[in-house]
Parts: C-alpha cells; structure tokens; sequence
C-alpha cells in the first residue's frame, strides 16, 4: 500500500522478490508501476490518497469503506506475508488488525513517525515483524526506542542507476520542443496539490521569456484537468517523462515530497514549494517536530535547498529563489555540491534487493 512514490518503490520490491522467488505472487493495494510487474491489483492508490488533517476528516467514511474493504480481501486470499509501504494512516490500522490474525507484517519505508507521532513507534514495536528504513538517520531514531530495524538504503538510487538516460537533444526532439533551456515544474501527484501548485508557479512564466516551462504530468490524471489550469500560459505539459524532464532542466520547482530528493539526485539545482489547506496547515506546525519539510534537507540536517511554505510561497519569493539558481553561480555551485554530499550519505544503489532478501529470509 503506498502513493505515486509507494508505487515506484512497491514495485521495484516486487520486481526483486519475484527475481528470488519466481513461484512468490502478490495481491496489492497499489498504482500503475506495480500492476506492470504483475499480480493482482485490487485497488488503485488515487482512491484513498487525501493529504492533511481536513481532508482525512471529509473523507472518513470512504477511508473506513476502505479499511473494511482490504480486510475482507486478506481474509480471502490468506496471504503469508503482508508487507505494507509508507502511508501510515491506514497501513497500521491494517497492520495491527493482521498481527492480531497471526500474519506476519513487514513494514518497508517506515512511516516518518520520527517527525510527529512519536508514539506510535510503540505500536509498530508490538504488531509489526519486521521494519525496513530507507533514511540513514531513520535506524538510530528506531534503536533510541529498543527497537531494531533494518536500514537498507534509498531504493530511488536504484531507480536512477537503472533507467535510461535520454540526452537533451534527443529529449527535446522526441517532444517537439525548440532548443530552448528548460525550468521544469512538479505539481505534485494529488489533484488538491497540483491546482494549488501550478496555480502560484505558472505565475513566473511570462519573466523568462529564454526559457520553456515544462510541466511533468502524472498518468492518473487527466489532460485537460491540466489544461484546464494552465489556460494561454506558454508551457507545455509532458507526462511519463518526469526524470528526463528534471536531468534535462536548468533548474526546477517542485511541490514537497519525494520529488525533491530526486531532484538532488539528478542533480538539478530546485525552489521546495508547499501549500496546504489553512486548517490542516495549522494542526500539524503545532504537532509536527521538524526543522524542514523537504528530504534533502532532512538528510542533510542543513538548509540546503530553500523551502517556500504556506504564505511564504508567493510570485516575489518563488522569482527570487529561482533567480538564484539560475544565475548566481556561487549559489548555485553551492547547492551542487551538497548534492553531491548527499548521495555519499546516502550510500550505494541496491535497497529494493537487501529488502527483498530481508523479506524472503523472514
């Protein structure tokens, strides 16, 4: 079970698992990318992803319809294993609920309990078999509980390492676009989050004239609901191609997630944007134990791309920031270079194989 990001990495597990156990099959509450490396998908993430405290209170009934629904389907299908990815709100619910049957849980991509919730480490101690960390800092919050973990490394190395790599002439001519420096922007994933992002970035488009804005759509939705938020911009929505659009950018902005670290990954120099519902907003800055929102920061402990949050997030401060990246080269060189310090922390490609070893061997 996991998001856009759960889908990529749900199926790399998968893919591995299956290159150790080809007899092994899955039945999964997942995306697309998961449904490609085959098993049973029983339903689609864009059904129960809601981002922030109003928008799960809104949708409680369809999450607890949700909740019901996955627990009949394990009952039926009696699996040996579950293995849950990320999204906490529902997945220790299940979790809980499995251990009490006697099924084993392995949990990969812990849930971000060492940012809010810190409680709740002693639930996932008491039902879940085997935890599975992707963030170096993540195996040292864990052992402060009497809890051990297994910390594996990011499995979105794996995913660079092995993707191919188009260059920018190439990208450029397969997508009819003229040979123009690119700023890439990332929305996002959930409808909520892409309309309020696009919204505040397309606001730049007409100050760089010598650029193309280029936007990196997702399948799960659809054209025209981008087109409809777009309008007479001059920018051009590219779906399917999200890393080729980042490596081949001059720089980028990107809605706050996962997206972010990938972008550091690639080495794209990048403006961290969010904006939340209000109410939602102000629940969790008064919950939420962080200094930063965005992962490369996190990793790094250190302010090394700039977050623009909430009411921070406006046509004067996103213009600055880009400006920065763009032409100041010291700043930019700056963040280049702690780039490059946090792929070194974050070690060698090969999580989703250690993973699926620790999960076959369990």
């Amino acid at each position: 079970m996991g998001e856009a990001s759960g889908d990529l990495h749900g199926s790399n597990l998968m893919r591995e698992i299956q290159k150790k156990d080809p007899e092994s099959d899955f039945r999964f509450w997942g995306g697309d990318m998961m449904q490609s490396v085959g098993g049973k998908l029983v339903k689609h993430y864009r059904d129960l992803a809601f981002m922030g405290f109003a928008e799960v209170i809104m949708n409680l009934r369809t999450i607890l319809s949700n909740l019901k629904i996955c627990k009949k389907d394990i009952t039926e299908y009696q699996p040996d294993a579950l293995i849950l990815v990320d999204y906490p709100g529902f997945n220790l619910r299940i979790a809980e609920w499995a251990h009490n049957l006697g099924i084993k849980v392995i949990y990969y991509i812990s849930p971000q309990i060492w940012a809010w919730k810190k409680n709740r480490v002693y639930k996932i101690r008491k039902v879940v078999d085997k935890m599975i960390v992707i963030l170096p800092f993540e195996k040292d919050f864990y052992n402060k509980y009497d809890y051990k973990v297994e910390y594996v490394g990011h499995p979105l190395l794996d995913s660079l390492k092995n993707e191919k790599i188009v260059n920018k002439e190439d990208f450029l001519s397969e997508n009819n676009l003229p040979k123009k420096p690119i700023i890439a922007i990332l929305p996002g994933s959930r409808k909520q989050e892409v309309k309020k992002m696009l919204i505040k970035m397309l606001q730049l488009v007409d100050d760089y004239k010598d650029y193309q804005f280029l936007i990196a759509g997702v399948s799960t939705l659809d054209d025209q609901f981008y087109n409809d938020i777009i309008g007479n911009k001059d920018v051009k929505l590219i779906k399917g191609q999200t890393h080729s659009i980042i490596r081949n950018a001059d720089a980028a902005l990107v809605t706050s997630g996962t997206a972010t670290l990938e972008t550091a990954l690639i080495g794209t120099p990048e403006v961290v944007c969010y904006q939340g519902n209000r109410i939602s907003y102000e629940i969790a800055k008064r919950i939420v134990d962080i200094k930063y929102i965005s992962l490369v920061n996190l990793i790094m402990d250190q302010e090394v791309v700039k977050e623009l949050i909430q009411t921070d997030l406006n046509y004067t401060n996103i213009k600055t920031q880009l400006d920065l990246i763009l032409f100041d080269s010291d700043h930019r060189q700056t963040m280049l270079d702690n780039f490059d310090k946090l792929k070194t922390k974050l070690g060698n490609s090969g999580a989703s194989e250690k993973a699926a070893e620790l999960i076959i061997g369990s």
